[in-house]
């Protein structure tokens, strides 16, 4: 599909929301502290962080929000350190509670030629957590002149990942997330269907019935479940235990892949992924580890890993998903602690959208 075919109805110009791997100035990250969920696994998550930033840094640039002007000293002092290009590390002061720029990061969206930032309302997963500063960090950047591109503020709830395009006009989503009455409750799907069309610029919303993964906070996020490796390629979690739990859901949502059709109207090209073995929290729930929230950036896509028999089997799997770009293995064990991994953590800034400005 040519780009001059998705016009979003009430835009004078053409809207495209750009599939992951489009070119990008950054990867936007919100950094732990310790008045945060993380202060029990401060030193683990800073570990992995850095792991990040030095993975991130060697293809594009860094944003980085942090909590105090202290905590922002203490960063760039490491990144010096750890001998990173300072010109790929830019650091913003800015009050936060927690660290999903995934969901409360902007969705770098191209109307005509150039680059738009959209800030949606973030409220916690349906106000299950406090989020008002989380909720205005786009906005704090912006006002910091972190961006280059318009910043476009909309009032409906949407989180980055609950969200899967193709870069062709097509959305991939669940309706356990974006039609839960914690998000929208006064707007039905015909109407959240039709904001996501105008504001996002997409002709056609998939939506996925089915799959879910034990504590997982935010109702079934598309980004842990399926992706789009390109427009014709998904992966996906397969459960193939007939003993575990997730079994009946998972291979529901894989019959609904299989019947699912492209634009064109072909079949997606599947790639299932293994699910590692049940990792549990100290108070015994289950964590919602999966491979499917990998990271795509220039070059390169960053790839949770657990520590897992399966681990090898789903760098396999994306390898031959993607096969021009590098693999990089994120040990992601602490990340899951609070309910999350790679994805969830970050938020790709398109080309165009970012501030050239040297360190901060």
């Amino acid at each position: 599909m040519s780009l001059d075919a998705i016009v979003a109805p009430a835009c004078t110009k053409v809207r495209l929301l750009p599939p992951e791997w489009y070119p990008q100035d950054a990867v936007m990250l919100t950094w732990p502290h310790e008045q945060s969920d993380w202060a029990d696994w401060l030193s683990e998550i800073e570990a992995t962080y850095w792991q990040l930033v030095q993975a991130i840094s060697r293809f594009e640039k860094v944003l980085i929000s942090a909590h105090t002007p202290e905590l922002a000293a203490k960063i760039r002092h490491q990144a010096q350190a750890l001998g990173l290009d300072s010109s790929h590390i830019q650091v913003y002061v800015l009050a936060t509670q927690d660290t999903w720029a995934r969901d409360h990061g902007p969705i770098s969206l191209i109307e005509g030629n150039a680059p738009v930032l959209l800030n949606y309302t973030f409220n916690g997963w349906g106000d299950k957590f406090a989020a008002e500063h989380d909720n205005a960090i786009n906005q704090g950047l912006a006002e910091q002149g972190a961006f280059a591109a318009p910043l476009e503020t909309h009032p409906l709830v949407l989180e980055g990942g609950s969200i899967e395009s193709d870069g062709l006009g097509t959305l991939l989503t669940t309706e356990a997330c974006l039609l839960n009455p914690n998000r929208n409750p006064t707007l039905d799907r015909t109407h959240i269907q039709a904001q996501l069309e105008q504001q996002l610029g997409v002709t056609r919303i998939l939506w996925l019935k089915h799959g879910y993964l034990a504590g997982d906070d935010t109702d079934s996020h598309i980004d842990t479940l399926v992706r789009f490796c390109d427009p014709h390629t998904l992966a996906y979690v397969q459960c193939l235990d007939t003993q575990d739990e997730h079994y009946a859901e998972l291979q529901a949502m894989e019959e609904e892949l299989k019947a699912l059709q492209t634009a064109q109207g072909t079949p997606y090209h599947l790639v299932p992924l293994p699910m590692p073995q049940a990792i549990y929290a100290e108070d015994g729930h289950r964590l919602p580890a999966t491979y499917a929230n990998f990271l795509i950036i220039n070059q390169a896509v960053l790839v949770p890993v657990y520590n897992d028999p399966a681990d090898a089997q789903a760098l396999a799997q994306l390898r031959y998903a993607f096969p021009h770009h590098q693999l990089i293995p994120i040990d992601s064990r602490v990340i899951i602690e609070q309910h999350g991994s790679i994805h969830c953590l970050t938020m790709q800034l398109i080309q165009g959208t970012l501030t050239p400005t040297p360190y901060v």
